[in-house]
């Protein structure tokens, strides 16, 4: 169910703190425990599905490598040819995702609608 901004929620289930920002990126050591309660701040329409996980997988590989011109062109020209055939083959899905003020005053961008419900 979509979430309005200003909607109370709480987590349905724990959820790790990543590295790199919203939902891309590696767990970190931290979580926020389900049931804290918070309130939406807004939302966002991100592709993702196994074509998401893949080009996240991709960026973080090769985000913080210095390469020459033309080995960073042939990087973007692979990245390119992975969301074409991802789009092609159906791997690619656009989702809502939310960004939640908890009242611990931690504010999370990029929960995926399952992991809420309303409080």
């Amino acid at each position: 169910m979509p979430y309005e901004t200003g909607a109370q929620v709480r987590l349905a289930k724990d959820v790790p703190i990543t590295q790199g920002g919203g939902g891309a990126g590696f767990a970190g050591p931290l979580f926020l425990a389900e049931g804290l309660r918070g309130v939406v701040v807004g939302s966002a329409r991100e592709e993702g599905g196994v074509l998401g996980e893949k080009l996240a997988e991709f960026d973080s590989q090769f985000r913080s490598g210095r390469f020459p011109g033309h080995v960073a062109a042939l990087m973007d020209d692979l990245r390119r040819q992975m969301v074409m055939y991802g789009a092609h083959a159906g791997g690619g899905e656009v989702r809502t995702t939310y960004r939640v003020r908890f009242e611990n005053g931690f504010v999370l961008a990029g929960i995926e609608e399952g992991f809420l419900s309303g409080a």
